[in-house]
């Protein structure tokens, strides 16, 4: 298959695109950096990406946006929103442009559509939230739904907390853990939604390529854990103590309206992906870690 990924240099677009090439399937990269063999430059908010390739793309998988991980100024907002809605607006309007369709677009969403949901085991089903990120994701998904309507097949996978250490939360995490700094957040009671990189690449590419996949699927393993078991299992994994607490003002203040990333619960179950066949590589939480760490 002739494949478009946007977003290519990006932490999940840096494991996907090894797994399609693996499956030898071939790559067209988007990003925003300068144009080179196997390149194009695009950046989302500003216009419509060039898909128009020979032979014609077979799927686009569509990762682009601001990273959410930054303090969230009314600049830093913007962004965050017009990457993801203005772009996924720019990017279907150039699939409607094309004389020969993509059969199928993968894009990306976020389990911040949910909020902080407490103990509720939240499936595909399960409603959004309010809120910045919880709208941001719903305008997001919409903006994709519309190539539905020019007759390509969309899934929406909505990503939790990607496990990789050569980016994402994990790479951030890793040093003051190796330390012996590591430490729980408040109680540990919040609920994280997490998926390894690998899984998350085979999930979109599984998504891809199975004709029957469509609408929402969680991007997340089977078995979500709290924040104090993962505090406890990634510890064991680099062999160090956790025995602090972070409070939960002090990460408020610390990162402001941005830290409800880390203090929301949210405890997601990929039922899509399952019942349509997808299996996971490391459904557990302490082999996806040794995965990553070894």
């Amino acid at each position: 298959m002739h494949i478009a990924v946007t977003g290519a240099s990006g932490f999940v677009g840096s494991g996907l695109i090894p797994e399609l090439e693996v499956a030898q399937h071939t790559v067209l990269r988007f990003g925003r950096g300068a144009e080179r063999p196997g390149w194009r430059q695009w950046d989302p908010i500003t216009g419509e990406p060039e898909l128009g390739i020979a032979p014609p793309l077979d799927a686009i998988v569509h990762l682009a946006g601001e990273p959410v991980a930054q303090r969230w100024t009314a600049s830093a907002r913007r962004r965050i929103a017009d990457s993801r809605i203005v772009g996924t607006r720019n990017l279907v309007r150039a699939i409607g442009r094309l004389d020969a369709k993509p059969r199928v677009l993968v894009a990306a969403s976020a389990i911040g559509l949910y909020g902080d949901r407490g103990d509720q085991i939240l499936d595909e089903t399960a409603g959004p939230s309010t809120g910045f990120l919880a709208d941001v994701c719903q305008r997001w998904e919409e903006e994709a739904d519309r190539a539905v309507e020019i007759g390509v097949r969309v899934v929406k996978i909505r990503i939790g907390l990607v496990l990789g250490l050569c980016g994402g939360a994990l790479g951030k995490m890793f040093p003051p853990f190796k330390l012996g700094l590591g430490a729980r957040i408040g109680d540990g009671s919040q609920w994280m939604s997490w998926i390894l990189l690998d899984d998350l690449s085979a999930m979109i590419r599984y998504a891809m390529e199975t004709d029957s996949a469509s609408g929402v699927w969680n991007g997340v393993a089977p078995n979500p854990v709290t924040n104090a078991e993962f505090t406890r299992q990634l510890a064991a994994a680099v062999r160090r103590p956790a025995w602090f607490a972070a409070p939960k003002f002090l990460i408020r203040i610390g990162l402001g309206e941005m830290s409800q990333i880390l203090l929301e619960s949210q405890r997601c179950i990929p039922a899509a992906p399952l019942a349509a066949g997808f299996r996971f590589r490391c459904p557990e939480l302490g082999p996806a870690l040794r995965a990553v760490l070894i």
